[in-house]
């Protein structure tokens, strides 16, 4: 994210600036060993650079002494004051400096033109930091991003950055010079100092492009490129098609790496290190951009490994910062209500059609009572309001309790049976399916605007009677309920018009009254199933929407799109309650916590975060996956979440400690669909590669012990037990698969279009 700077703090780090060269190494060598392994001083977030300070292409003023570097920046700097109408302390600056108002506007404009050297010289916040940078070497990008609120920075002033450069024929010098050091190193270093190559390439090519030189960034480009790590190559790919100053201010993937710094974890001993050998080359170009552009999260103890390193690696913005995923996370579950369950052996046929008990003493299920004690790690149970109960819900949790006893304990000698929906023809394009949890309905969304349900039982859907026919039935008849559905209308499936392009995500609601929709369209939709009419669009996105899910207790639900923001929305609300605002690119998959009190997003730009709905605040960032991830899942437990994504890996999380603790590989292709089952004893996973896979979880999570010391360090140790997890490999003669579900007695639902 942008860092924000104190306009004060800037300001003074303006007019502190004439300080000697001997004094700047001081402050510079105190930075550097900060003990966090934050590079930023005292002053607001601006950190000196080393004394030689490299000269800009497009010149800021050229005039000779100190005196006229300082009267630019006391010009820059009532400039900025009187932007903003902070009279007084222009005029006392004015005063105290023995400037005239008339020859502070005409020297203002001066500055203006010379300091921008043809850009645009309307911005004094760009003007400032371009005078604090001709002064005090300071990164100029310590004062552009003061632009909160936009969803976008200034793309000027983002892009200013680059233009404090040097020779541009020395640039293959500086990065084969680290290079050369790099290998040099004991190999314990090297994997860590590696990490470098990457953000040190990408930001060395874009000075190069930003400052007109082209010829030199293609041979840099061609030279190093070939370097990188393999899976960065999609980048890459985006990157090789700037070649002009011009293409840089739209393009968004460059603005993202531009605006976060990119993060490395590095122990300490390699650090030094690497600063020893850049003080010891005076190598100025390459120590600039690693403090303008890069956070350095400093560990002590033993260097990383190679393997550990890379199994970190991968996101657009490197790996996530320690103190991202240090945050308490109430991951436990909510304690379930006192519901008396009458069960007995005849419960089958002491049922009516409607599917209600018979009255019978009740007697407390064991299933229910289970969770009846208060979990350590669960949130309060009202820290976030949840609808109440009703009478249907009471008895849908009847039913589902009665189903409970009859469940299938699951393992690797009882592995679950999976039965296939296959939709035929689909001609119209399936992009996204869901069950209810009663797995009597299902919803596909399709590529032509529509949204189908089916019933999977033998029971029809009908919908409610007209306003005319309801006003003849008796009320207070006992089968009112029944009286009210339309014969005349009952039918294995309905369609759902309304949207105006591609239905891209679908979520049933808890209660099976209503059904969700997002769309290409940019909204989310709300539809009856007692109607098969929408109710609600909201629209809050302003680009397709790719996922939308409804919370376990229902009335809430999120939304996830191109936008980058996720948003919290309540049924009964056409505003969003909660923007999670954060990630890098695309938000390409959404789910809630079982216990509903966070929400977890996946991303284009390779990362998971979890979000705590009470206030907004991102808690966990996971990084690791190689590719945009498409599906997630949480452990029944609420301990765990599964991740998976294009890469064909599916990554396992502890949350509470904020680790990655497994890695299943076998699919080839993306992972469209993960569930665990109704106990968490299986992860299934559904992919683009026509199988659906079933993993033995509880021994994933068993065999990783995760203490306190691999929490502060993150150095994880990931067993290469694919194979001994994997417990079966079910293949489809040509479907992809993009839903699972497990039903309530833990069969296995899977369902994907026929691709011939």
């Amino acid at each position: 994210m942008p860092t924000v700077c104190d306009t004060r703090s800037e300001m003074a780090a303006v007019q502190d600036a004439p300080v000697e060269a001997d004094n700047e190494k001081e402050i510079k060598t105190e930075t550097l060993n900060d003990a966090a392994g934050n590079h930023a001083s005292a002053a607001g977030g601006v950190i000196p650079s080393p004394p030689v300070a490299s000269t800009s292409s497009s010149g800021p003023a050229k005039a000779g002494g100190p005196g006229s570097e300082e009267q630019q920046t006391l010009m820059a700097v009532l400039q900025f004051l009187k932007k903003n109408n902070f009279v007084g302390a222009v005029d006392v600056l004015r005063r105290e400096a023995g400037i005239l108002e008339d020859s502070d506007e005409s020297q203002g404009q001066e500055l203006a033109a010379s300091a921008l050297g043809g850009a645009e010289a309307g911005d004094a916040t760009c003007t400032l930091s371009r005078a604090s940078s001709c002064t005090t070497s300071t990164p100029a990008v310590a004062a552009a991003p003061a632009k909160g609120g936009e969803d976008q920075p200034d793309v000027n002033v983002v892009l200013s950055a680059y233009s404090q450069q040097g020779d541009p024929a020395l640039y293959q010098g500086y990065y084969s010079g680290l290079k050369k050091f790099v290998e040099s190193v004991l190999d314990c270093h090297r994997a860590e100092l590696s990490q470098l190559f990457y953000p040190l390439f990408v930001h060395m090519y874009l000075e190069l492009v930003y400052n007109n030189h082209e010829t030199e960034a293609k041979a840099f480009f061609e030279k190093f490129s070939g370097d990188q790590e393999c899976y960065y190559q999609d980048d890459l790919r985006v990157l090789s098609g700037l070649t002009k100053k011009e293409h840089m201010k739209g393009n968004e993937t460059l603005l993202d790496f531009r605006t976060s710094k990119f993060v490395l974890r590095i122990s300490r001993d390699s650090y030094q290190l690497l600063k020893r050998h850049l003080q010891e080359r005076q190598n100025n170009q390459i120590w600039n951009i690693i403090q303008e552009h890069l956070y350095i999260d400093i560990f002590d103890g033993m260097p990383r490994s190679k393997s550990q390193i890379d199994s970190m690696s991968g996101s657009l913005a490197g790996e996530a910062k320690r103190e991202a995923n240090k945050a308490k996370v109430f991951y436990g579950l909510l304690k379930e209500p006192e519901i008396d369950v009458p069960l007995d052996d005849e419960d089958e046929e002491g049922e009516n059609e409607e599917g209600k008990p018979k009255k019978k003493k009740p007697k407390k299920d064991s299933m229910g009572s289970k969770s009846k004690k208060q979990d350590p790690n669960a949130p309060q149970q009202n820290r976030i309001p949840l609808p109440e109960l009703k009478d249907s819900d009471k008895l849908d949790k009847i039913m589902y309790m009665k189903e409970a006893t009859k469940r299938i304990r699951l393992g690797p000698e009882s592995l679950p049976s999976i039965c296939f929906y296959t939709f035929l023809n689909a001609y119209q394009g399936l992009t996204a399916v869901d069950f209810t949890d009663d797995s009597s309905l299902i919803a596909g969304g399709f590529a032509d605007s529509t949204v189908r349900v089916w019933s999977v039982t033998p029971k029809k859907l009908r919908s409610v009677k007209s306003a005319a026919d309801l006003n003849l039935i008796d009320k207070e008849s006992d089968d009112v309920l029944e009286r009210i559905m339309d014969e005349k209308s009952a039918s294995e499936s309905k369609i759902l018009y309304g949207h105006s392009g591609p239905v891209y995500g679908v979520s049933f609601s808890p209660d099976r009254n209503y059904l969700l929709s997002c769309s290409e369209d940019g909204t989310v939709r709300l539809w009856s199933l007692q109607t098969f009419t929408c109710l609600v669009g909201y629209k809050g996105h302003n680009y397709p929407v790719w996922d939308t899910q409804f919370s376990p207790y229902g009335y809430y639900f999120i939304s996830g799109g191109h936008d980058r923001v996720a948003r919290l929305w309540a049924t009964d609300h056409y505003q969003p309650l909660r923007m999670f605002a954060g990630h890098l690119a695309d938000i390409t998959c959404t789910q809630f916590h079982p216990n509903s009190n966070y929400v977890a997003t996946g991303s284009a730009d390779r990362t998971v975060r979890l979000w705590d709905i009470l206030n907004g605040n991102c808690v966990r960032i996971f990084t690791g996956h190689k590719g945009p991830i498409h599906s997630l899942a949480f452990s029944p437990n609420g301990k765990y979440l599964a991740s998976g994504a294009t890469d064909g890996r599916v990554l396992l999380w502890d949350i509470g400690h904020g680790l990655m603790i497994g890695e299943l590989k076998g699919h080839t292709d993306t992972v469209y669909s993960l569930k665990f089952s109704r106990d968490g004893e299986i992860l299934a996973s559904g992919s683009m590669d026509n199988t659906v896979r079933l993993w033995d979880s509880i021994k994933a999570f068993d065999d990783i012990e995760t203490d306190d010391f691999t929490a502060a360090t993150g150095h994880i140790h990931l067993p290469e037990n694919s194979q001994e997890l994997l417990l079966g490999t079910y293949m489809t003669k040509s479907t992809p698969v993009i839903h699972l579900h497990f039903t309530r007695r833990n069969l296995l639902l899977a369902a994907g279009a026929y691709n011939p």
